[in-house]
């Protein structure tokens, strides 16, 4: 390990195996242009598949900071050779990043902690399709969205708004993976919640509020620039004030480590408390972190400087 006089060697581990690759690397280069470069030497390492070389080279590093978008650095297997390997890294352990990277299994898990969450159909490749059709129209109604189980940044997503568009879109997200959701469509405002957490404070950064003008959030809105992305968003601040402690209260149950991003559907309804329900979508554990990605943009907003909070994160 790095002695009190050495700058920490800080592997920022990006790429992997998933059709968010390239996302990944740019994320990275955000992260290397953050980092306190005065108690810090950083460097990008790339990781393809089960690259051995690569791999053993973290061994060389102080510490990884893991931005990797799906397989293997947000599902727990990278994470599993760090923690055998003695290497501290950026994210949550193996048990969180395995659950919240499976949609499905974290939503019902957390539903039993009184999270709300929308209706939801699982399959799996080797189930009988026939009949599906039914059953979503049925269980689910129309439109509906679905989407890989383990997917990001949308890929393999379709909003499905007619009965014959069911299994082509079925068909398109078990391209992504081995699990497809179908998930009720609810109408309402879209927003995100960044926080982390270390041995001494809680953060819990101004809510982003997401508006696309496009069917949905979607691989050309986030990043072709087709959505405004506005923070803090135009929400009560009632509604501000329960979203972020639902956020850390999910940190908490879920055992996160690191930043997490948490995205919601506000849902009016005047018998609630400010004026509508929270709907949890799905957590992310390695949120994007270029300069415009929703964590900077809320560091910001928060007149936090981004690399303190790397050196939190680092640090923590």
């Amino acid at each position: 390990m790095a002695t009190t006089n050495v700058r920490k060697k800080i592997a920022i581990v990006a790429g992997g195996d998933s059709s968010e690759h390239d996302v990944s690397l740019r994320s990275a280069a955000g992260i290397l242009s953050f980092i306190d470069k005065e108690k810090y030497d950083a460097e990008i390492v790339e990781l393809h598949g089960a690259d051995l070389q690569t791999l053993n080279r973290l061994v060389h590093y102080d510490y990884a900071y893991i931005t990797i978008h799906g397989t293997p650095g947000e599902n727990g297997l990278l994470q599993g050779y760090l923690d055998m390997m003695h290497i501290p890294y950026s994210c949550c352990g193996v048990l969180p990043a395995a659950l919240t990277f499976n949609k499905y299994a974290c939503n019902h898990y957390l539903k039993g902690f009184g999270v709300a969450i929308a209706d939801s159909i699982l399959l799996r490749r080797k189930d009988d399709l026939s009949g599906i059709e039914d059953r979503v129209e049925q269980e689910l109604k129309l439109p509906c969205f679905i989407k890989s189980n383990v997917g990001g940044s949308s890929f393999g997503c379709t909003k499905v708004k007619t009965r014959e568009q069911i299994l082509p879109a079925i068909e398109r997200a078990f391209e992504e993976g081995p699990e497809v959701i179908c998930e009720a469509y609810m109408k309402g405002i879209e927003i995100t919640c960044g926080v982390y957490k270390t041995a001494h404070k809680a953060v819990a950064f101004p809510i982003t509020e997401v508006v696309t003008r496009r069917e949905f959030f979607d691989y050309a809105a986030k990043y072709n620039g087709e959505v405004d992305e506005i923070t803090p968003a135009r929400i009560p601040d009632e509604i501000r004030d329960r979203v972020q402690a639902l956020t850390l209260k999910i940190y908490d149950i879920l055992g996160c480590h690191g930043i997490i991003r948490t995205d919601y559907i506000l849902i009016e309804n005047s018998a609630s408390a400010g004026g509508y329900d929270i709907y949890l979508l799905e957590i992310n554990t390695t949120p994007g972190m270029t300069a415009t990605s929703f964590i900077p943009q809320q560091v910001r907003a928060a007149g936090l400087d981004i690399k303190d909070v790397l050196t939190d994160i680092i640090e923590g």
